[in-house]
């Protein structure tokens, strides 16, 4: 829990407090102090009256009542002073820094579990125990360094790792990103990561709360919860970026079905931030990144103007935006000829609009101006403006300030000189503006964001999906592991989902009766053995009877094979969708291109069962292969709506089918006109779901 004596405490008291800043509890008193806390301050120290000009007392029995006590004491001492503080002394809120608890050794997390029971009973916050502290505008309760700005438009941050809390505050702070409020959680015995979430979330002032949000997860709890609030919180206006570490534990698991070569935690993950609407990172310096783009004003378009003084890093943007799905569009006729000819001679407009290392800030305000007002179809502009140390930018950085005060569109500002321009960066960044130092990680980060779909709605579609005879087939299926075909085809006829017309039999008599009637060419393939192609049990284009027969006795001779499937020969674009459930998020749906590629290239993009139509599109789009699903060198492309429909209708048979838990569907064939199910196959676990009952 979260009450106003860990947020606004009228008192703290810091147990263990000393004179060596050195320490954590010498460094946290002294962050209090230079803080400005306003409230009453007090220290515990056996051995000191005074600490830090704080006055002291030998222990907690002799403090008066206190909001919040923080801890910086050995771990074994830590449960009877909860207690003390708790019981005796009205302590609402704790903050415990003392690590070897429950992360190092069982016998810490019976200390971790006594705290908890201590601090539940006398209805308390415990924020750690193993973690640097809190801090927002009304009190530094960290030992850490470095403190950035504070205040109440700035960032939250709340970070699973103290250390790596740390190390964004310092990629944040050279960028000039203030913050409202930090919060390490550390172990997260009572309030986890999704917990902060949760009540900024129902406590949300639209007025004067943050609304920009960062996160660093090491472990998803209760991805519902996560999912509930982070997509409260963006449809409330606030935008959220997350790393989440450690996703690659299962990335390389074995297993049986193409989806579960594929599908790892990380998928699940992947799958999580895209229905929430949230921005996934990689570093900490792309989330950094991401919390300074969300201060800027929001781009409306794709399209980028690049205002340069240097070539070459003009030149990487472009590839980088570009990449990344961005325009540069070329800048050309009139109006651009018109700019030219007020720059020096030798300048570009183009775009990039390179003024030259020459070019004055009145160049550069110009170029802003046509940008802004004058020059058609510009979103937002990059500014890249260093020095090799000739001059001093203090003008330059005056008009980017300037500027950026009044114009509707983002202004990006790219000030790479750090070192050799460091007074004139840092006398920009204290008019409240922040720096992106490197191009491309702006670009990658920039191209992330306008990628991100908006939170989905929660809403299932049931439209040409028959539940009912769902249930009922899944009901009627006696055994677990991979259901025979005539199970699989109608399960997806259930869903609504096209399927290629088949015969399954082990009789070649009636399996040559229905080729002939389906007419050639046909597939041949064998039933039994889950990855046919690797034993040679499928077999394409046999155009006549003949051949039929012939395949159908050597394929029935191989191992594990009961029959033997035909399907009318269709042509087409292969795609691939499957399905693998994942303990507490639940079924993670994958897209991607079919056949072969699914596992050599692993282009597949993941949602989370159910999905709307729009999650559904953006899969699709996210895709590096998208430009062969829209057609590409005279090839056409394939019904996009067709695949998205099938995407979706696979994700609510999951929601009704919870015993399904690995499928795909390999390949789905594709034309301008139709997709069609060719070769699936299912898992189900029903003991499983019953004892879970």
């Amino acid at each position: 829990m979260i009450n106003k004596e860990l947020l606004h405490p009228a008192s703290i008291v810091v147990v263990g407090a000393s004179n060596n800043v050195h320490k954590p509890g010498g460094a946290i008193l002294r962050n209090l102090i230079n803080g400005g806390y306003q409230g009453e301050l007090r220290a515990v120290n056996p051995k000191e009256a005074e600490v830090q000009g704080v006055k002291a007392y030998p222990d907690v029995k002799a403090i008066p009542p206190t909001d919040l006590a923080v801890l910086a004491i050995a771990a074994p001492m830590c449960p009877d002073t909860v207690e003390v503080l708790a019981a005796e002394k009205g302590v609402k809120a704790f903050i415990i820094l003392s690590a070897g608890f429950g992360e190092e050794t069982h016998e810490g997390a019976v200390l971790e579990d006594r705290i908890l029971e201590t601090v539940n009973r006398h209805g308390a916050s415990l924020i750690g125990p193993n973690c640097i502290g809190l801090m927002n505008t009304w009190h530094h309760s960290v030992f850490s360094q470095p403190i950035p700005q504070l205040h109440s438009q700035g960032v939250d941050l709340i970070s699973s790792s103290g250390a790596t809390a740390v190390f964004i505050l310092e990629s944040a702070v050279t960028k000039g990103l203030p913050f409202n409020s930090v919060w390490s959680v550390g172990n997260a015995k009572q309030i986890g990561v999704e917990d902060v979430l949760a009540y900024m979330d129902e406590h949300f002032d639209p007025e004067h709360d943050s609304r920009i949000k960062l996160l660093y997860i090491e472990s998803i709890a209760d991805p519902d919860r996560l999912l509930q609030h982070a997509s409260s919180l963006i449809r409330k206006g606030c935008r959220i970026a997350a790393i989440k570490s450690g996703s690659s534990e299962s990335g390389s698991r074995a297993a049986s079905s193409h989806t579960g070569a594929i599908a790892s935690s990380d998928s699940a993950v992947e799958a999580l931030f895209r229905k929430a609407g949230i921005v996934r990172c990689h570093s900490r310096e792309e989330l950094t990144t991401a919390g300074c783009i969300f201060t800027l004003p929001e781009m409306k378009g794709r399209n980028v103007a690049i205002i340069t003084h240097a070539g070459g890093p003009g030149v990487m943007l472009t590839d980088a935006l570009s990449k990344g799905g961005l325009n540069v569009p070329r800048l050309s006729g009139p109006l651009a000829d018109e700019l030219k000819a007020q720059l020096f001679p030798g300048a570009s407009v183009g775009n990039p609009i390179d003024i030259l290392a020459t070019g004055t800030p009145e160049h550069l305000k110009l170029c802003l101006d046509y940008c802004e007002n004058k020059l058609e179809g510009i979103d937002a502009v990059m500014a890249i403006f260093g020095t090799p140390g000739l001059v001093q930018m203090y003008d330059m950085y005056n008009v980017l300030d300037e500027w950026m005060k009044t114009c509707r569109k983002p202004v990006f500002p790219i000030l790479p000189s750090v070192n050799t321009a460091g007074p004139e960066v840092a006398d920009f960044l204290s008019k409240g503006h922040v720096n992106f130092s490197d191009e491309v990680t702006l670009a990658t980060t920039l191209t992330r964001i306008m990628n991100v779909p908006r939170p989905a709605a929660g809403e299932i579609e049931l439209t040409g999906v028959d539940v009912p005879r769902i249930r009922r087939i899944i009901d009627s299926i006696p055994e677990d592991g991979y259901i025979a075909p005539h199970y699989v085809h109608a399960l997806l006829h259930s869903a609504g989902i096209p399927v290629v017309e088949e015969f399954v039999s082990a009789n070649k008599e009636e399996t040559l009766a229905f080729a002939r009637r389906a007419g050639f060419p046909v597939v041949a393939k064998v039933v039994g053995p889950v990855h046919k192609s690797d034993i040679g049990g499928v077999v394409l284009g046999i155009k006549n009877e003949q051949h039929l027969a012939l395949e159908f006795d050597r394929m029935m001779q191989l191992p594990g094979v009961t029959a033997i499937m035909v399907q009318p020969m269709l042509s087409g674009t292969e795609l691939f969708i499957g399905a693998k459930y994942e303990e507490r998020f639940g079924h993670v749906v994958l897209c991607g291109l079919g056949g072969i590629f699914v596992e050599v290239l692993k282009d597949v993009a993941s949602g989370l069962a159910p999905l709307s139509y729009a999650e559904a599109h953006s899969m699709i789009r996210s895709l590096r292969a998208y430009k062969i699903i829209q057609g590409t060198r005279g090839r056409k492309g394939i019904n996009e709506e067709k695949f998205a429909e099938i995407i979706v209708r696979l994700s609510t048979l999951l929601r009704f089918a919870t015993e399904i838990k690995e499928m795909d569907i390999n390949p789905l064939l594709a034309t301008e006109r139709d997709v069609v199910a060719v070769d699936a196959r299912i898992r189900i676990e029903k003991r499983r779901d019953e004892e879970l009952a």
